[in-house]
């Protein structure tokens, strides 16, 4: 078995700072989005509510797990809309013709991204593809459930890797 892609585009991660001020001018945009009213009042609670949403935000999901890239994810839309399509025709297919070849089983998939939003965001991806489920992580490694593990399953996980590192900042580690 080869070893994953380990090429991860480098990324200057933001500051704390600068994602605090970004999250925060992006709560309090949808604040003034959704009330429609510039009473001081209004505008106060607004204010109050973008503070504590950003508080909240960066406790949960810090600056240094990483962040998406929405255009480079959309672009990946029709590539992922197409391997779905071909993957739900070779399900079917093989649904309907007991005469092909099953080989069901688990593969173990090490990745290049490292635990976190990158992870679980592939994760989850890749979860929708038919043919292969993530079934569990053991050290380190998505564990697959596949169809057929008579083909190239891991090589095939390894090229959606890449394609999804360019609209990944993948951040640092954390267990």
């Amino acid at each position: 078995m080869n070893a994953p892609p380990s090429a991860m585009p480098a990324a200057r991660l933001d500051s704390p700072r600068r994602a605090a001020a970004a999250r925060g001018t992006a709560f309090f945009a949808l604040w003034m989005v959704l009330m429609q009213s510039m009473k001081p009042a209004d505008v106060a609670f607004g204010a109050f509510a973008a503070v504590a949403a950003t508080w909240v935000s960066l406790r949960l999901l810090p600056p240094a797990s990483g962040c998406l890239h929405f255009g480079a994810l959309l672009a990946l839309m029709p590539h992922f809309l197409w391997e779905s399509v071909l993957a739900g025709i070779d399900v079917a297919r093989r649904a309907f013709a007991p005469s092909l070849p099953l080989s069901p089983g688990f593969v173990s998939c090490p990745l290049g991204f490292p635990p976190g939003l990158a992870r679980n965001t592939f994760s989850t991806i890749t979860s929708l593809l038919p043919g292969s489920v993530p079934a569990d992580e053991a050290d380190g490694v998505l564990v697959y459930h596949c169809l057929d593990t008579t083909q190239p399953v891991v090589e095939q996980l390894w090229q959606e890797e890449r394609l999804l590192a360019r609209a990944l900042v993948a951040g640092k580690r954390h267990d």
